[in-house]
């Protein structure tokens, strides 16, 4: 079960009008937090960001199963996604969780460390096209303040300069 605190987080963001995968945001934030303090484990770091996914979709934030990936994936993030409609909040199975939890204790910590989720992030985005990832960038800045962005100028403008 998420925390109390992740729930409200996730519903003040859909409040606040923000996308379903910002408010999905915070279950991954939560936990990879349980990863690093070790928790349980997890094999990679896309697995700890599916298991936050999972427990979104479960708490009711309405994030659409994806239209990509192994068959049987999309079948369990589809039904996730309709128990969570259903049922927001609904306890798992107290037998099916304490099995679930020894088997991730297994698994190995070091899959949230910032390196590691670092390369997630550049592999995710390396298979992104360019024009999606600057349409992506272009949203994000149109939704900040004048003093934000130029704060991200000056932060490119420096990052451009020590790479060459």
């Amino acid at each position: 079960m998420p925390e109390k605190k992740t729930i409200e987080r996730a519903k003040e963001d859909l409040r606040e009008g923000k996308a379903p995968s910002t408010a999905a945001g915070e279950f991954v934030r939560e936990e990879i937090d349980h990863v690093r303090e070790g928790k349980h484990g997890a094999r990679s770091p896309q697995q700890a960001i599916a298991i936050g996914l999972s427990k979104a979709r479960r708490a009711g934030i309405p994030l659409k199963p994806p239209k990509s990936g192994s068959k049987e994936m999309r079948n369990r993030a589809e039904h996730e996604y309709e128990e969570g409609q259903e049922h927001p909040g609904r306890k798992p199975s107290t037998t099916r969780s304490h099995s679930r939890k020894t088997a991730m204790k297994r698994e190995p910590k070091s899959s949230a460390s910032h390196e590691a989720l670092s390369r997630q992030s550049k592999r995710a985005s390396a298979r992104r096209s360019a024009s999606s990832r600057s349409a992506a960038a272009r949203k994000g800045a149109a939704k900040r303040s004048p003093a934000a962005r130029s704060a991200s100028a000056r932060k490119a403008a420096r990052t451009r300069a020590a790479a060459h």
